[in-house]
């Protein structure tokens, strides 16, 4: 699953909203746009995509902009991508099984759905505030690292198995 662009993009509005101002005090577009080298008008489109999702809320006047209508440790990193794009869903059949004549009796519909699963428990496991956090940072480089490293074990152990070989252990 690629992200697009509009999601990643609502990110990048929450982060800046977020650190510049947060829940206080209000944040313009303007500020925004110079920041991010986002463009102000796109970035209004999805300000409002944002509002309607009641993460991030208005403020009217002369000092107006923007602020989180939550605090960042309230919304989800799901939220926000779904008031950008939509609900996440790999392919239709998961939401909509009439989407697809095949979805009843699928190979890969359970497949799909556990894809699906997994995506929607990470975005909606993390927070705004989460991504804030540079200790958030270290310790998923540090998980990161442990999985990858299991991975080329599991790599070489399965490709010696195939071989007829047997697996390398590491000390």
């Amino acid at each position: 699953m690629k992200l697009s662009t509009r999601a990643r993009y609502a990110l990048r509005i929450m982060l800046d909203v977020a650190k510049n101002g947060g829940e206080r005090a209000p944040v313009s577009l303007s500020g925004v746009a110079q920041r991010t080298g986002l463009s102000r008008g796109y970035l209004e489109q999805l300000a409002l995509a944002l509002k309607n999702a009641r993460v991030l809320r208005g403020v009217s006047g002369r000092l107006g902009g923007y602020r989180l209508a939550r605090p960042a440790k309230d919304i989800t990193i799901g939220e926000i991508i779904e008031a950008a794009i939509g609900p996440i869903c790999v392919v239709d059949c998961i939401e909509d099984t009439a989407s697809c004549p095949l979805s009843d009796y699928c190979e890969c519909r359970l497949l799909y759905s556990l894809i699906n699963t997994g995506i929607q428990d990470v975005v909606h496991g993390y927070t705004l505030a989460d991504l804030l956090d540079a200790n958030w940072y270290r310790r998923v480089e540090e998980l990161e690292h442990s999985v990858e490293t299991r991975r080329r074990r599991a790599s070489r152990a399965g490709g010696a198995r195939r071989a007829g070989r047997p697996a390398r252990t590491e000390k």
